[in-house]
C-alpha cells in the first residue's frame, strides 16, 4: 500500500535535515580536530527532530542549549547553509530524546542535499514527553566530574545508584563542604535515572519543608504523600543540615524514606555533616540516613585541582599554559567552585582583553577572586559573597535596602564577620553594604546577642567562618575594624 504524498514529503524533508546535520558535524570536527573532548561534551548529545523546512536541533537541557548557542550556533548556521546549498533556519530546542532516537552520528562524508530557504535562528521550548515534565537542573553529568582519591567512592556509588545496580547503597549519603561536588553528583544521578525512564524527585530541604507546610495549610497532605512516596523511584534530597530543628518536617521525611525503601525505591541525600553529627536531628531519621552508604567528598588535593582546571579548560576550548594551571591550583584550595570561578575570571579576561593567558593575567584574576592568595587581605565584598552563598542569596541582595528577615540576618552576619576577618574600617564595611558605620556596629552587636541565644546559628556561623579562614590564610580570632 503506497504512503500518502504528504507522508512521503515529510519523510523526505526529515531525511534531508538529518543529512544536513551529519554534514555540519563532519565540518565542525574537521574545523577543530584537537577538540574531541569538547565535541563529545557538547555535540554528541544533540539530535535532530522532525521539522518543516528548518534544522531543528534538540538539546538535553536549557543550560546545554545556551552553551551550544554561545559556542557553536554561528558555525552551525554557516555549515548548514554550505551543506544545504541554501539558507536554512537553525532552531535550538530543549527536550528529551526518545528511547530509540539515534545519537549524533560520526560522519565519514559530507553530503549536500537541497533544502528550503529560510533565514534566522530562534530558541523555543520543546517537551518530548508531555506526561513527564523535564528536570529543571544544571546539566551536570558523570563524564564532566573529575575524580580523584578524595571523591572516587562518591562518584562510583552515585553512578551505581543511578543505574539501579547497587540497591544496598540506598540511602546514599554524600557528605562534604560547600562547592566540592555534591550537587554535581546529585544532578548527574538524577539525569541518568531520568534517562532510564524512572520517576525522579529532586528537592532541597527548604523545598521539601515548603511543600509540606503548603500541603498542611491546604489540607492536601494525601497528595504530598502520594507524590513523594508512591510516584517516585529515586528521591534526590539536598542539604539535610537545613532540617535542623524542623521536627515536623523531619518526621515526614522519616516516614517518606521508610516507605520508599520498603517499596524498593532509592534515595540520595547530600549534607555538610554526617547524620549523627547534625544537632537537633531526629535520632530515628539520623539512624536511617546512616543505614546505607555514607560517602565523604574531600576537598581536592593539588593534583586533582590541576586535573579539574585542565578538564574545564578543555571543555571551554581554551589553551591554558601549565604554569598558569599550577599557579591557580596552588592558590585556590577552598573548593572546586572557587577554583572554577578563578578559571572563568582568567578565560573571560583573556577573551575580552584579547590577550594570551599568562601568569600576569592569572595574578590579576586571583586578586579579584581570592584576594588573600594574591598577597592582600580579604575585602568586605568577598566576605559578602561567601555569606550570601551560604544563605542562597546574592551579594547584591545583601547590599539592597530590603528589610526582609531572610535578607536582614545574613546582612548583619556579613557585616559582623567583616569586622572580625578583614582589615577594613567600619566606614569601608558599611560602604560595601550601602550602610553607615553606626549600622555596622549595630549589626555586630545584634549578631553577638543572637549567637548567645541560638546554638544553631553558632554552627552555621562556624561553617561560614571556616570558609573565610581558608581564604584568609587560616587567621582566626576577633580582629577590630578600624575607624578612619
Amino acid at each position: 500500500m503506497a504512503c500518502p504524498p504528504q507522508v512521503e514529503r515529510a519523510a523526505s524533508a526529515h531525511a534531508q535535515t538529518t543529512a544536513v546535520w551529519t554534514a555540519v558535524l563532519a565540518r565542525l570536527r574537521a574545523e577543530t580536530p584537537g577538540q574531541a573532548a569538547a565535541h563529545e561534551a557538547w555535540l554528541e548529545p544533540l539530535v535532530t527532530a522532525e521539522s518543516d523546512g528548518e534544522l531543528r536541533i534538540v538539546c538535553p537541557s536549557a543550560f546545554h542549549l545556551e552553551r551550544v548557542r554561545e559556542r557553536y550556533l554561528a558555525r552551525i548556521e554557516r555549515h548548514a547553509e554550505e551543506a544545504a546549498g541554501a539558507r536554512i533556519a537553525v532552531t535550538l530546542v530543549v527536550g528529551e530524546r526518545a528511547p530509540d532516537a539515534p545519537t549524533a552520528p560520526r560522519p565519514a562524508a559530507e553530503p549536500a542535499p537541497s533544502a528550503p530557504a529560510a533565514i534566522g535562528a530562534r530558541v523555543v521550548p520543546l517537551r518530548a514527553r508531555p506526561d513527564a515534565p523535564p528536570l529543571d537542573l544544571p546539566s551536570h553529568d558523570f563524564a564532566s566530574f573529575v575524580a580523584g582519591p578524595g571523591n572516587a567512592l562518591a562518584r562510583e556509588a552515585c553512578a551505581a545508584l543511578a543505574r539501579g545496580r547497587q540497591l544496598a547503597v540506598s540511602p546514599l549519603y554524600l557528605v562534604g563542604g560547600r562547592g566540592i561536588g555534591k550537587t554535581h553528583l546529585a544532578c548527574a544521578t538524577a539525569h541518568v535515572a531520568r534517562a532510564r525512564g524512572e520517576r525522579v524527585l529532586y528537592v532541597s530541604a527548604e523545598q521539601f519543608t515548603n511543600d509540606l507546610m503548603g500541603a498542611i495549610r491546604a489540607q492536601r497532605t494525601d497528595e504530598l504523600k502520594r507524590r513523594y512516596r508512591e510516584q517516585c523511584d529515586l528521591l534526590v534530597f539536598e542539604d539535610v543540615q537545613f532540617l535542623r530543628g524542623k521536627r515536623q518536617t523531619q518526621l515526614e521525611l522519616l516516614h517518606t524514606l521508610e516507605h520508599l525503601l520498603r517499596r524498593g525505591a532509592r534515595a540520595l541525600f547530600t549534607a555538610e555533616q554526617l547524620p549523627l553529627d547534625i544537632s537537633e536531628l531526629e535520632p530515628r531519621l539520623a539512624s536511617l540516613l546512616a543505614s546505607g552508604l555514607c560517602a565523604e567528598i574531600e576537598a581536592p588535593d593539588l593534583e586533582l585541582r590541576r586535573a579539574i582546571l585542565r578538564a574545564r579548560a578543555a571543555a571551554a576550548e581554551a589553551s591554558v599554559p601549565d604554569a598558569c594551571v599550577d599557579r591557580l591550583a596552588e592558590a585556590v584550595r577552598s573548593s572546586v567552585r572557587d577554583l572554577e570561578a578563578a578559571l572563568v575570571q582568567v578565560l573571560a579576561s583573556a577573551s575580552l582583553l584579547r590577550r594570551p593567558i599568562d601568569l600576569g593575567l592569572v595574578e590579576t584574576a586571583l586578586r579579584k577572586v581570592t584576594p588573600r592568595a594574591a598577597g592582600g587581605g580579604l575585602e568586605p565584598e568577598r566576605v559578602a559573597e561567601i555569606v550570601a552563598a551560604h544563605f542562597q542569596l546574592t551579594a547584591t541582595a545583601l547590599a539592597s535596602r530590603s528589610r526582609r528577615k531572610d535578607v536582614l540576618l545574613p546582612r548583619q552576619i556579613a557585616m559582623y564577620l567583616c569586622t572580625r576577618h578583614t582589615d577594613a574600617s567600619l566606614e569601608r564595611i558599611g560602604g560595601a553594604f550601602g550602610r553607615s558605620h553606626p549600622a555596622v556596629a549595630n549589626a555586630a552587636r545584634a549578631v553577638k546577642r543572637a549567637l548567645a541565644a541560638r546554638p544553631a546559628l553558632q554552627e552555621r556561623l562556624a561553617a561560614i567562618t571556616g570558609e573565610i579562614e581558608a581564604l584568609s590564610g587560616g587567621r582566626k580570632g576577633p580582629r577590630r575594624a578600624r575607624r578612619s
